[in-house]
């Protein structure tokens, strides 16, 4: 099995893990808090579901050979989209979710080879190869699936997961935090220090 295989298998696994969790969520449940401060739980799945559109947006221009924003109108247009969708009724929170869902596997199982080769427009403006969708979605929809709140921990993530995304979160510490206090910490002689955001 190719890597670009398994990580279509993975994401659609993540995808199936997080469906299962959304026939307990109601109306009352999309107007809590979620664990990210200011996002309650519509916050968190509108914002599944606007980046699992901006991925099928992005490969979609790949196969046409066009580089396309991730989110129409960029950060802005980003917080907008998830602000005026967090608000809806459950059903609707949901229904879009699991369409758009279903639209990602789809895009991931009809792109060819070729468009795996090309590149894609990441959040930041860098052009990336396509194949890091694969990878970001899976990552995206794991991490905030915990964020949700609503029973799925850190302590579920898959391994493969972990294997993979660990060694490139800690190659980036250095980045997040005083050097001497991370050194310091690693060692055993200090506290974890604080860390900037990830992201």
């Amino acid at each position: 099995m190719s890597e670009i295989d398994e990580d279509r298998a993975a994401c659609a696994q993540a995808h199936t893990r997080l469906h299962q969790i959304l026939s307990a969520v109601d109306d009352q449940t999309v107007r809590a808090p979620s664990r990210l401060p200011g996002w309650t739980v519509g916050h968190v799945l509108t914002h599944l579901a606007r980046n699992a559109d901006s991925v099928v947006r992005r490969l979609d221009g790949a196969a046409r050979g066009e580089q396309v924003d991730q989110y129409p109108g960029g950060a802005r247009g980003r917080a907008a989209e998830i602000e005026s969708g967090q608000g809806r009724s459950a059903k609707e929170i949901i229904d879009d979710l699991v369409a758009a869902d279903a639209a990602v596997d789809a895009a991931f199982a009809a792109a060819t080879p070729d468009v795996w080769q090309r590149t894609v427009r990441a959040g930041s403006g860098e052009l990336i190869p396509a194949t890091q969708l694969l990878f970001s979605r899976w990552r995206e929809v794991e991490v905030h699936h915990v964020d949700l709140g609503l029973g799925y921990g850190w302590e579920q993530w898959p391994d493969g997961l972990v294997a993979r995304w660990l060694p490139k979160l800690l190659a980036e510490l250095s980045d997040r935090a005083d050097g001497r206090a991370l050194m310091a910490w690693t060692l055993g002689r200090a506290p974890m220090p604080e860390l900037r955001p990830w992201g």
